[in-house]
């Protein structure tokens, strides 16, 4: 057994362990991109280095065995800069989104392409899934969204835009989804007005276990989406099928109903543990209960709290919208912050200009050359197979693996920078899919090798290789054969394996 020190920490392990296999048996995180446990490493990514305290020097922590007596340091200001040089240098390498232009337009941060590769392979159930993770209301919104997705679209380089809203609107319209009712945790809120704000928040409330009153001053539910938008714009059918889902999760709705210091010491002040103001551009007046100034109700733009403890504004009450979409994010944030769910950190997002035009034919690959269909009459829709059709022409912008990819969770870790090192123009994107559900995307590679092992390792048919020297070095199958006759067995391992997005599943 060899002894050491590791962050002032002693420890015995077997010889020949390597000090990042100590640190973590130990107790220490030490990140890693190129390292896989079994296989012959290879430390290309250096994000796993380390400190030796006695003479300060810093080495990668993957292919440094132990020695008897080290003491080492897995992270200080130093350690934590070289490995943000190393993420940088590797992100000046680096060609793909994480998001696609698309969702990181849309306010309400929606998933469009995977909504679109389910819809494209006629999976609508699932696809309305994806929709209502970030969306309440997707077939009103169908209806009324202006679409910002739809101007960051890539494929207007080609030809038009994928109709993105009327994509979402047939995920409400061609599913039977229900939302399975939440056991409810005890806690009651009011909400004042049932426009898209209102409902949206009644609609994440209730899937949170909060029981929710709303109350609308107008004759009938809907607010704004019921008095002033036209039913050539918005059918009142698709209102109500939308309210209805609602009240299904539980929410009770009472109408007719003057919001006045009365009313809300008699019905709401000592009933509800939160009231939230979602009326609208309103001409009510609030300045009796809370602050408000020229724009609307005043809060905390943190957490959407107003000038009193237990009140809650959100949407045009507060700041004029001019988007229902923008509206709807605001009410799921506010429903989140109420439920005290923690929303993930702003992550790294990996981001390219335009396609080149070498690179519109590589995105096709896995669309078709169909141009927009602009006949779609607005209030009937696409039917099902013009969905499917429609689906079909995203250019799969997004990468597959965003969710899983160590290159993106270290970029936010070590708030690293995709542009530190600027190295002349880009590489250009290419896309190969000549295996039935590997997608391999060299330009986000990292040259880890961990694939060509596994490969070789597990005896696969013919594996990858190393093809090119120094910096033009690529990992590709040899011989110009196929990614499927390259990876017969061991795929699935290689996409699990793979540090980035560059291997990973069609869908």
């Amino acid at each position: 057994m060899v002894e050491l020190k590791i962050n002032d920490k002693i420890i015995q392990v077997p010889a020949g362990t390597t000090i990042l296999e100590a640190a973590r048996s130990a107790g220490f995180s030490i990140p890693s991109m190129c390292y896989l446990k079994g296989q012959s490493n290879h430390p290309s990514c250096m994000i796993c280095v380390v400190k030796d305290r006695k003479n300060g020097s810093i080495f990668p922590s993957c292919a440094m065995p132990v020695n008897e007596g080290m003491d080492i340091i897995s992270e200080d200001d130093e350690i934590r800069d070289m490995r943000k040089q190393s993420l940088e240098l590797l992100l000046s390498d680096h060609v793909g989104d994480c998001e696609a232009p698309c969702q990181l337009s849309c306010p309400a941060h929606m998933d469009i392409p995977l909504m679109n590769r389910l819809i494209g392979a006629n999976k609508f159930e699932e696809a309305i899934r994806i929709v209502k993770n970030d969306i309440a209301l997707p077939f009103i919104l169908g209806y009324i969204c202006p679409a910002p997705c739809e101007n960051a679209c890539r494929r207007k380089q080609i030809n038009a835009p994928v109709s993105i809203c009327l994509l979402k609107r047939s995920t409400a319209q061609f599913s039977n989804f229900e939302e399975p009712k939440t056991k409810p945790n005890g806690k009651k809120i009011a909400i004042i007005g049932s426009g898209v704000a209102g409902l949206s928040l009644a609609y994440f409330l209730q899937l949170y276990g909060f029981s929710c009153d709303i109350f609308e001053k107008n004759k009938e539910i809907g607010g704004s989406l019921r008095y002033d938008i036209s039913e050539e714009i918005l059918p009142k059918r698709i209102l109500d099928i939308e309210i209805e889902g609602i009240k299904k999760l539980g929410a009770s709705f009472y109408c007719s109903s003057d919001f006045n210091p009365s009313f809300y010491e008699e019905k709401i002040k000592n009933r509800y543990s939160a009231l939230i103001i979602s009326t609208g551009v309103s001409t009510q007046d609030f300045s009796w209960l809370v602050e408000v100034d020229k724009n609307g109700i005043v809060i905390n733009e943190k957490n959407f709290l107003t000038s009193v403890s237990n009140i809650y504004a959100c949407g045009s009450v507060v700041k004029k919208q001019k988007m229902a979409i923008r509206t709807a994010a605001h009410a799921k944030q506010l429903a989140n912050i109420i439920a005290n769910i923690q929303t993930e950190k702003k992550q790294f997002n990996s981001r390219f200009a335009k396609l080149t035009k070498a690179e519109l034919p590589e995105y096709l690959k896995e669309s078709v050359s169909n141009n927009r269909n602009n006949s779609i009459d607005h209030l009937t829709g696409f039917s099902i197979q013009e969905a499917i059709e429609e689906a079909k022409r995203c250019l799969h912008c997004d990468c597959r693996k965003k969710d899983a990819c160590k290159l993106r969770d270290y970029s936010t870790l070590y708030s690293a920078q995709q542009n530190s090192y600027n190295i002349g123009s880009r590489k250009e994107m290419t896309k190969q899919f000549d295996h039935s559900f590997v997608v391999y995307e060299a330009e986000k590679c990292i040259r880890c090798g961990l694939c060509v092992d596994i490969a070789s390792s597990e005896k696969d048919a013919l594996g990858l290789t190393f093809i090119g020297r120094g910096f033009n070095v690529r990992v590709q199958v040899p011989f110009n054969a196929k990614l499927e006759d390259a990876l017969k067995t061991t795929a699935l391992k290689c996409i699990e394996s793979c540090p980035t997005g560059a291997l990973a599943k069609i869908i």
